[in-house]
């Protein structure tokens, strides 16, 4: 089998159609159309079902799609391998949690970009599930994630341990006043971010656990959005202990610590074990073991109750 053929192949498979296909290829149709009769006459199968609306999968074309899709995936890696030199350079696609993405990622970053010039950086912020499917399915070079992953596929480097805190209002002296607090007020919520998020299944178990349910979530998409609602009674939260207690130092919000050390959260540095490792991978690796709870600054996270949410860029580049 020609490795054109097979990229043109998985075009039209997820495109759905030849001439779409076409256009992302950059060609005409009738060249797409021959490839893909070629590979059909060499394979002697059907792959695709045809039909005025496009084209489907056969069975024997989803069987042999996620390989198109390895052999294309294992070609670029190949090239870039070859071209990879022993100083840095490129591109490298990298995703954070948005806690982290806050609160390391900032001095990591400048020190990398300050000692690397040649390599573009691009973050990705999202929740650990989705960081961990974006690596697994090559989409990202390596991400910071919470702790545990046991992926077989994925390698992890511990990189720094949080505390997580529960957060609530001023008025909330225990955790024994949260059943209150959420009763009591008008439409009170578990301040939250988006589903997938390692922070919010540790707030689930707990007030689960303490049998707390049927509760109301609101999703925010920012550490200040979230600290702020808090602050302003809109319910509590789960944060860590450095993004908390500037706001907790001004009065606007009480810390709560979780019992028996389970407030100990890890975060990881996860990639893939078959993918070739670039020198620019390799370097950002070995500076994130520098990061610590000295690189934040004490004024993280400090926001008046009445301040509006910041939205997060969730896709940026950083170039010296």
């Amino acid at each position: 089998m020609d490795s054109t053929d097979l990229n043109f192949f998985a075009a039209v498979a997820m495109a759905g159609g030849i001439g779409r296909a076409a256009n992302d290829l950059h060609t005409v149709q009738s060249n797409v159309t021959q490839r893909i009769r070629a590979l059909e006459a060499q394979l002697g199968v059907q792959l695709f079902h045809r039909s005025k609306k496009g084209v489907t999968l056969t069975s024997m074309g989803n069987r042999l799609l996620p390989y198109a899709k390895r052999i294309s995936e294992l070609l670029a890696e190949a090239q870039r391998a070859v071209k990879d030199e022993a100083s840095p350079s490129g591109e490298l696609r990298i995703g954070s949690m948005e806690t982290t993405a806050a609160l390391r990622l900032p001095p990591l970053l400048t020190h990398y970009a300050i000692a690397y010039p040649d390599v573009d950086v691009q973050i990705e912020t999202g929740p650990t599930a989705s960081l961990v499917d974006a690596v697994l399915s090559r989409k990202l070079d390596g991400a910071f994630v919470s702790a545990p992953v046991t992926h077989g596929e994925l390698a992890s480097k511990p990189i720094v341990e949080e505390e997580l805190v529960l957060v609530t209002p001023p008025m909330v002296t225990s955790p024994e006043q949260i059943n209150k607090f959420l009763a009591t007020g008008s439409g009170r919520k578990v301040i939250v971010f988006r589903a997938g998020c390692s922070y919010r299944q540790r707030l689930s178990e707990y007030l689960a656990h303490r049998g707390f349910v049927d509760l109301r979530w609101m999703e925010m998409g920012t550490l200040d959005g979230i600290i702020g609602c808090v602050a302003a009674s809109v319910g509590l939260s789960l944060v860590p202990h450095v993004v908390a207690e500037p706001a907790a130092l001004q009065g606007l919000i009480r810390i709560h610590p979780l019992p028996n050390g389970t407030g100990r959260a890890t975060t990881l540095f996860v990639h893939r074990k078959d993918a070739f490792v670039s020198s620019a991978l390799r370097a950002l690796i070995e500076c994130a073991g520098s990061i610590s709870s000295a690189d934040v600054p004490a004024t993280t996270a400090v926001v008046n109750a009445a301040s509006p949410p910041r939205k997060m860029i969730s896709r940026s580049s950083q170039r010296s």
